[in-house]
């Protein structure tokens, strides 16, 4: 019997990317095959794309990549009873091994054995299938979309940095970068209760997104100094609470500055180089808090209630939609036209394309 065939977006090498056909997986007894609806193009896809590596993982062979993604299971194992054929559901990617110190006090996270999709070696989701182990599947509200289940991963990371930062209702939030996970940090923030969120990002088009989105004060770091901007829009008071997403050297220097005595950093964004100098006399004069976040963890539960009936729009950082077929396109986009391309969008089944 011959195996059936999906189509399946392949990198060869850098800058080399293709639809070519390739086998559908089967599903092992404690996973489920799903239909992909719909996958997002991730900063570190790009990464790859373009360089071919990302620190330690180097892509040495042809590999699919993707891992922002949500679709409708077709297909169980023989164990799995937590889905169902027919159901709709968000992935969380990073398959953990459940056995370790980090997983078993919940940081999982953390685990050492992680296999998370479309890092080397391991096949992403930009395809018309993927298997994944059942318990990182969430079915997703019939209220939710499936954009928004595909847009749970990266808003996770804000969740998460939001949970680290021991973020409440009562806090001032600055959110120093407005790419696509600045941008869901702040609806992340919303979701937390904060009222007050100032933001800053150096292209025109993402400050005005995330003024659209809800930030309360924009401030283009090119132009004005942030700590002195935020004591304006406070009257003063200034922020208790800084997420860097950036990852930009004097944005990350600058975040010991920004905050108040007391408060506290979120480090998001991964910075091109692996020391920056830091006032750790002024860290340890002001009591602030320092934390620094990788991915995320137990955040998908929460996310979907938290977003269901908040009122908040995260489809809104969605700026372009391709079919699987436009790969090389898509991917371009997001290399070449970062200033007006925010979170990218695939979408296997070109018929499930709308406002295109």
């Amino acid at each position: 019997m011959a195996t059936a065939l999906m189509d399946a977006a392949v990198m060869n090498k850098p800058l080399d990317i293709e639809v070519k056909k390739i086998s559908i997986p089967e599903p092992r007894a404690n996973e489920a095959l799903l239909k992909v609806y719909c996958i997002g193009v991730c900063g570190s896809d790009v990464h790859y794309y373009e360089h071919g590596k990302i620190g330690r993982y180097v892509v040495k062979e042809p590999i699919v990549l993707g891992h922002e993604l949500a679709g409708q299971v077709v297909k169980v194992g023989s164990d799995v009873t937590h889905v169902t054929v027919g159901d709709r559901v968000a992935v969380e990617p990073g398959v953990t091994c459940g056995r370790c110190e980090y997983c078993k006090i919940g940081r999982y996270n953390l685990c050492p054995d992680v296999v998370f999709m479309a890092t080397p070696p391991v096949d992403g989701a930009w395809a018309e299938y993927v298997t994944i182990r059942s318990d990182f599947l969430f079915k997703l509200p019939d209220s939710m979309s499936f954009e928004e289940g595909a847009l749970l991963e990266p808003l996770s990371v804000g969740f998460h940095a939001m949970n680290r930062g021991k973020v409440t209702p009562a806090d001032r939030i600055f959110v120093s970068g407005l790419g696509p996970i600045g941008l869901l940090a702040v609806q992340a923030a919303k979701m937390f209760g904060v009222s007050e969120i100032y933001a800053s990002d150096v292209v025109p088009y993402r400050r005005q997104l995330g003024l659209e989105m809800g930030v309360t004060g924009v401030i283009d770091p090119l132009s004005e100094n942030a700590k002195d901007k935020i004591a304006e829009l406070t009257a003063g008071k200034g922020v208790t609470v800084v997420i860097e997403s950036s990852g930009n050297q004097r944005a990350i220097a600058d975040a010991v500055k920004v905050v108040n005595r007391g408060g506290r950093i979120v480090f998001v964004g991964m910075p091109a180089v692996n020391e920056i100098p830091l006032d750790v006399n002024q860290i340890i004069d002001g009591e602030i808090d320092v934390y620094g976040i990788f991915r995320y963890a137990n955040t998908y539960p929460a996310a979907i209630q938290a977003l269901g009936g908040s009122g908040v729009d995260i489809e809104k950082v969605i700026t372009h939609k391709y079919a699987l077929s436009e790969i090389k396109e898509a991917v371009e986009m997001a290399r070449t036209q970062k200033d007006t391309s925010i979170k990218i969008m695939i979408y296997p089944d070109k018929e499930n394309i709308q406002n295109k």
